[in-house]
């Protein structure tokens, strides 16, 4: 009987400790409240996704998303500027909270991380030197190809054209922008929502008509928050509904852009 009764003891203090740990480890948005502001990793390496103005301050379009999340949050925003490489296990080792940076949501990247429905959509495309000669995948083979270290461009490129000269990047932008400005490199490939932006200012470069991909771009956070990812999700799709989205996307690519179609519930 006495057996028994430390028994059922030592299996209430378990559960009772279960369910004391329990809201600590579901309840992110509650630390984040208490902690009095949000860590949001963006990437400030390229206009006009993401980019520092004459004063250093951080702007651009996931700059704004990022704010008017955090805004929906009620706290303040402290920014990270994160690398393609870090954006990722900056979340799982718990020092960011959100990442707002150009992720693509990919099977692999959805394994290791939670992702909200799409904020944006962008593509791959392929920019060039114009003396380059570059008007196909094939003709990249041989060429001086920058691309981000680990993205999906990289991926792309060795599928595409294995005899490509890789120079990699951590951060295409500034970086990769760089090496092509310079002429150091023939060729690039990155989101087009960046290489669009980027060949209208520079006469020396060209984009290929192609887009290679249409892929959803998404918020990523730590796994195992179902309140914070539906959170996430309720202020993505408020984002869409209300037109800020357009608003937004109007104000970075100019008012004559069409914003890709996205839906408010995800699909």
């Amino acid at each position: 009987m006495h057996h028994r009764f430390r028994l059922a003891l030592t299996l209430y203090a378990a559960a009772c400790s279960l369910l004391a740990a329990a809201p600590a480890q579901a309840g992110r948005i509650e630390e984040i409240k208490a902690r009095g502001y949000v860590r949001i990793g963006v990437s400030l390496g390229g206009e006009p996704v993401g980019f520092r103005n004459a004063s250093n301050e951080p702007v651009g379009y996931d700059v704004d998303v990022a704010r008017q999340l955090a805004a929906r949050l009620g706290v303040p925003v402290r920014f990270s500027d994160v690398s393609s490489d870090a954006r990722i296990s900056m979340l799982r080792s718990k020092q960011l909270d959100l990442v707002v940076a150009n992720v693509s949501i990919t099977p692999q990247r959805a394994r290791v991380v939670d992702f909200s429905i799409p904020y944006n959509r962008a593509g791959l495309r392929v920019i060039a030197q114009k003396g380059a000669r570059v008007r196909t995948l094939a003709d990249l083979n041989g060429k001086r190809v920058v691309v981000g270290r680990g993205t999906t461009a990289d991926a792309f490129l060795k599928q595409s054209a294995p005899r490509a000269q890789v120079v990699y990047t951590d951060n295409f932008a500034p970086d990769g922008v760089l090496l092509l400005q310079q002429k150091r490199v023939d060729a690039g490939i990155e989101d087009s929502s960046l290489l669009d932006y980027l060949a209208s200012r520079n006469e020396q470069l060209e984009t290929l008509p192609t887009l290679y991909s249409n892929a959803p771009i998404g918020i990523a956070m730590a796994k195992g928050d179902p309140a914070l990812l539906g959170f996430v999700n309720g202020f993505v799709s408020h984002y869409i509904q209300s037109g800020a989205y357009a608003a937004n996307y109007k104000k970075w690519w100019g008012s004559k852009a069409a914003p890709p179609a996205l839906s408010p519930q995800g699909r």
